[in-house]
C-alpha cells in the first residue's frame, strides 16, 4: 500500500549539502526514513543501491573498483555501515574529480565504528547529516515552524484532547506508524525491537547475549529520565559496570537513548553532575515498559517520564533535522532545585519545566525563577510545558505553554 510522503526539516538542509559537497552521509535509527527522505530528493537523478543485501555487500567488497564503476555517481548507497571497506575507493573516486559536489549520498544506522570509518577516509569532503524519527512539526505537515522562543505571536494551534495527546505518545514518531493509523503498535514495536537486535546489536562486538541484552533495555526504560546509576543497573542484571557502560554507547551510537548531560555554570552552587538518560522514541520507551492505553500511560508512574521524552524528542528532532547539534542540559543543586531541560542557542539559554499538569500555577516556575537569579543575563524567558491547551504568564519571564505549541 502506497502512503503520501512526509515532508522532512532536513530537506533543504540535505539539498545544500550534495550542492556543496562531493558526499553527503545520512545516519540515523533504523526506519527513521532515510531511504524514503533520499528517494523523493534524489531518485530521478541518482542511482541507488543498497548493500545490506549478502550478494550485493560481497561485489562491494570482493571488488570495490569494479562495485563503483558499475554503480556510476551520483548514487546512493545504502546502508554503507556494512561495507566500510568501500570507504578508501569512495574516497577515490573523490579525488578524481574533488570540484564536482553530490558525487555520493550514504546512508548508515550504527554510529559507533561508522563515524571513525568517516572520519579516516572522508575528512573534508563529507558533510554529515542525522534523520532521526518524525517531529510532531512533520507529522502534523509544517516541518518548518520556528522553535517557540523564535516567534512571539502563536497562529494555528492545534489543541489535543488527553485521549489523542497520550495515543500519538504510544505511538511514537517512526514514519510507518504516522503514515498508517491502522497498523498494530505493539506488533510494530516488538517486531522493530526485534530487528534492531538481530541486525544492529548482533553485528557489534560487545553483546553476547541478546536475551541478557533485551533485559537491559527493559530495566533502562523503567528507569528513563532519572539519573544514571551504573552500579545499581550493574547489580540487578547482574552484569559488570563496564558491560553497562559498553551497552549504553551501542544504545548510543544506534540512536536509541539521548544521554542529557548537566548543565554547569560557574555559580558557587553544589550541582549534580550524573547524567540522565532518555529513551529517543517516547513509542519505544512506553513498548519496552508494557503501556498500552493512554489512561494508564498518563496516570501511571511512569506518566512524568513519558512527557518529558516527548518534550525532548521534540527539542532534538527539531533542531537535528535543521542540521545541528542540538546543546540541551538539564540543571541540578545538591539541594534539589532542577530544572528539566536547558537549551543552549545562540542568543542565550533557554530553561524548560515539564509539567503534567494540564493547571499551570506559578509555583510551577520556581526552579526557573532561581536558575534565571543564579545564572544571570545570559538566560532567556523560559517556559513551562504542559499537555493541556492553555497558554499563561506566570509572573516575569516565564511562560506556561502546550506541548503542542512547542
Amino acid at each position: 500500500m502506497q502512503h503520501e510522503y512526509i515532508h522532512r526539516s532536513l530537506e533543504p538542509v540535505i539539498i545544500k549539502a550534495a550542492l556543496e559537497f562531493p558526499a553527503v552521509i545520512l545516519t540515523g535509527p533504523r526506519q527513521s526514513g532515510k531511504t524514503t527522505l533520499l528517494k523523493y530528493l534524489f531518485g530521478h537523478q541518482y542511482q541507488y543501491v543498497s548493500v545490506e543485501l549478502p550478494d550485493v555487500r560481497e561485489s562491494a567488497i570482493v571488488d570495490p573498483r569494479g562495485f563503483l564503476e558499475q554503480y556510476q555517481q551520483p548514487v546512493i548507497i545504502d546502508e554503507i555501515q556494512y561495507t566500510p571497506e568501500l570507504l578508501p575507493y569512495i574516497k577515490e573516486k573523490i579525488d578524481g574529480n574533488r570540484n564536482r559536489a553530490g558525487q555520493f549520498i550514504l546512508t548508515g544506522s550504527q554510529n559507533l565504528l561508522l563515524g571513525e570509518k568517516v572520519t579516516e577516509s572522508l575528512a573534508g569532503r563529507v558533510a554529515v547529516l542525522r534523520l532521526l524519527p518524525l517531529s510532531r512539526r512533520e507529522q502534523e505537515g509544517c516541518p518548518g515552524n520556528p522553535m517557540i522562543w523564535e516567534h512571539t505571536h502563536m497562529t494555528g494551534q492545534k489543541n489535543y484532547e488527553f485521549k489523542d495527546l497520550w495515543n500519538s505518545f504510544l505511538r511514537g514518531g517512526y514514519p510507518e506508524l504516522a503514515a498508517d493509523p491502522n497498523r498494530d503498535l505493539s506488533l510494530w514495536h516488538a517486531s522493530y525491537i526485534q530487528t534492531y537486535l538481530e541486525r544492529d546489536v548482533r553485528s557489534l562486538r560487545q553483546v553476547g547475549d541478546l536475551m541478557q541484552y533485551q533485559s537491559f533495555l527493559r530495566v533502562l526504560a523503567a528507569r528513563n529520565g532519572h539519573l544514571l546509576n551504573l552500579t545499581d543497573l550493574s547489580r540487578d542484571l547482574g552484569v559488570a559496570v563496564n558491560t553497562i557502560k559498553a551497552w549504553l554507547s551501542i544504545l548510543e551510537a544506534t540512536y536509541q537513548v539521548t544521554v542529557l548531560r548537566p548543565y554547569h555554570a560557574n555559580i558557587g552552587k553544589r550541582l549534580v553532575k550524573t547524567p540522565k538518560v532518555f529513551f529517543s522514541d517516547v513509542g519505544t520507551l512506553c513498548h519496552l515498559v508494557g503501556l498500552k492505553d493512554p489512561t494508564h500511560a498518563a496516570s501511571g508512574p511512569m506518566g512524568g517520564a513519558i512527557f518529558e521524552t516527548a518534550v525532548l524528542s521534540e527539542l532534538v528532532r527539531t533542531l537535528t533535522h535543521r542540521g545541528m547539534q542540538p546543546q540541551i542540559y538539564f540543571w541540578r543543586t545538591m539541594a534539589g532545585s532542577e530544572i528539566d531541560f536547558i537549551v543552549n542557542t545562540n542568543n542565550g539559554m533557554i530553561p524548560i519545566e515539564v509539567k503534567l499538569s494540564a493547571t499551570p500555577r506559578p509555583a510551577m516556575a520556581s526552579s526557573i525563577r532561581a536558575f534565571q537569579r543564579d545564572v544571570g543575563e545570559t538566560v532567556l524567558p523560559g517556559y513551562v510545558v504542559h499537555p493541556g491547551n492553555i497558554r499563561l504568564p506566570l509572573g516575569e519571564h516565564t511562560t506556561a505553554i502546550p506541548f503542542s505549541v512547542l
